[in-house]
Parts: structure tokens; C-alpha cells; sequence
């Protein structure tokens, strides 16, 4: 008796957004959202969200903590375009306004399995001295329209950044029916391509951002 072979592979994401490392912020906030390739599709969980706004403690005077859950499903046949979330963080200004205070993108992990991730966060800058003061005096931060930009990279080397911060994620992975497909993923380096081992146990490396 023959057995439908799958096809189509799952890839299932639980984890939290755990905190963030701001020494010159507090009040802060985050929001998330997924960029995945055009193979790729969700089927149950959430895209996007916002988190709660959180303060230091006094115990830990630089760390900021959310706790806030990410839950969601992927389906593919294919693992380029494999998903990205991208996080932004926003908090007050010297005089009240919502300001960004990051961006940073990370891949999923690959393999199944318990994963933590350190995310360095940037925030784009004003090209001159007037555009900063004007920027800083008017509450207007220069930020992107789109923060999925972040994890496309196209146009990124033309925008002149600033390096502040790092959030912490932790993710609980589990893959379906990726072997059935022909596929095993390993972690290979750099942090955008995935060793694929595909029949008859030959390997490619694919770039996944």
C-alpha cells in the first residue's frame, strides 16, 4: 500500500522576546514582524506584534525585560527564503515622544531544538550636523518606513547607521517532513546560508536571506 509522500515541510517557532540591554534608555517597547522568501507561507500563529512597555529594576540597572511570546507555523518546498524577524524598539524622548531606538534582524535558527540569539540593534542617522539638530528638536528620529528593510538588506549600505543596544530572543524550533523532502539542515557559516544535504547524500549550501 503506497503512502502520500508530503509536499510541502513545516517549520514551527516558539520562543519570547526576552529583554534588551539599553544603557542610555529605559521605558522602552518592541514590536516584531516576520520577512520570509516567496516559497514560504504561514499557517497558524502571529506575524507581528507589540510588546508592553518595560522599565529597569534596580537590581539589573541596563536590563529591560519583556518575556513577550512568539508563536507561529511556516510552510515551504523550498528552504531559501528561510524567515527572518526583524525587531524594533521604541521608547520616550527628552521631551515625550515616540522615538525609535533599534532595529536588528535575525534568522531563524535551522536546526530543532533550544536556541538564544543576541540581536546587535542600529538606528539610521541624519546625514549632517541641521539634520540631527532639526531632527532631535522637532522629536522626528530619522526611521524607516517599512522596518522589513532591515532584513532585506537591499539599499543598506547607503544609509548611514548608529549602533546602540542588543535584544535577547530565545526560540524552541521543530521541523516536519524536511527529511521526506530531501532535506537536512546543518548551520554553516556566515549566519545567511544553510548546509543542505540532499540525496544521494551530497550537500549545498543555499543562501537563505
Amino acid at each position: 500500500m503506497a503512502t502520500n509522500s508530503p509536499s510541502v515541510f513545516l517549520l514551527m517557532v516558539n520562543g519570547q522576546i526576552e529583554g534588551a540591554h539599553f544603557p542610555e534608555y529605559d521605558d522602552l517597547y518592541c514590536k516584531y514582524c516576520f520577512v520570509y522568501g516567496h516559497d514560504w507561507a504561514p499557517t497558524s500563529g502571529l506575524e507581528e506584534g507589540i510588546s508592553q512597555i518595560t522599565s529597569k529594576g534596580r537590581q539589573s540597572s541596563h536590563k529591560l525585560i519583556w518575556n513577550f511570546p512568539l508563536e507561529i507555523t511556516f510552510k515551504s518546498t523550498n528552504p531559501s527564503g528561510w524567515p527572518q524577524i526583524v525587531v524594533s524598539v521604541y521608547g520616550p524622548d527628552t521631551f515625550g515622544n515616540d522615538v525609535v531606538r533599534g532595529y536588528g534582524a535575525t534568522h531563524i535558527p535551522f536546526t530543532p531544538g533550544q536556541h538564544t540569539r543576541t540581536i546587535p540593534m542600529f538606528v539610521p542617522e541624519s546625514t549632517s550636523r541641521l539634520q540631527k539638530f532639526t531632527s532631535w528638536l522637532l522629536g522626528r528620529r530619522p526611521e524607516y518606513t517599512d522596518p522589513k528593510v532591515v532584513a532585506q538588506g537591499e539599499g543598506r549600505d547607503v544609509t548611514r547607521v548608529c549602533s546602540q543596544g542588543f535584544v535577547t530572543l530565545s526560540f524552541n524550533i521543530v521541523t516536519k517532513d524536511m527529511r521526506k523532502l530531501g532535506y537536512e539542515t546543518m548551520p554553516s557559516e556566515p549566519g545567511n546560508t544553510l548546509q543542505v544535504k540532499c540525496p544521494p547524500n551530497s550537500f549545498r549550501v543555499l543562501r537563505v536571506g
